[in-house]
């Protein structure tokens, strides 16, 4: 049976991510350590004919390291994009089989994007949101406390491995049910 997954920020290749304080700053001490834990994350999750949502931010620098490397993650791959991302080489290299702004379900309210966005009122088409961008920082309400209808599935959240997108969105829905 296909699965379907997401993951976000995977920022391959970006050496810079491992010095900020929200990015991964003392999880990894190489680059090399950084995107082998996270293919081999992802290759235990994710088999050949599952579909993975990425939500942006997918790698840094070399392009040519990353036409060799990319073919090694599992799954049909889809990218909603990043604001780092180069969409005009990610499009144009059959890295993905779809590119989008975002991604909506709207059988459980959620929407997937890259950077949290607005849902608005209570009676709002999508009451909940799934995304990356923010690292370790998480959308939180005037009190200080976390908005749970918000999901930040950036790497360093999801122990650096793609989560089952279906099950997520259910949790979320009955969270905020």
């Amino acid at each position: 049976m296909r699965e379907i997954w997401a993951i976000s920020d995977t920022h391959f290749n970006h050496y810079n991510i491992l010095k900020f304080d929200t990015g991964r700053g003392g999880d990894f001490d190489t680059l090399q350590e950084m995107n082998e834990t996270i293919i081999k994350n992802w290759n235990e999750k994710v088999k050949q004919g599952d579909y993975v949502y990425h939500l942006g931010d997918v790698y840094f620098g070399n392009s040519g390291w990353f036409k060799t490397q990319w073919p090694r993650l599992n799954g049909s791959k889809r990218l909603i994009v990043g604001n780092h991302d180069d969409i005009k080489f990610l499009s144009a290299g059959a890295f993905f089989k779809k590119v989008s702004m975002w991604r909506m379900f709207p059988e459980y309210r959620c929407v997937l994007t890259h950077t949290p966005i607005h849902l608005g009122s209570g009676n709002a088409k999508y009451t909940t949101n799934i995304h990356g961008h923010t690292h370790r920082n998480w959308v939180t309400l005037p009190n200080g406390q976390r908005d749970t209808r918000y999901l930040n599935i950036c790497v360093e959240n999801t122990d650096y491995s793609p989560v089952h997108l279906y099950s997520t969105m259910e949790r979320l829905q009955k969270l905020n049910a």
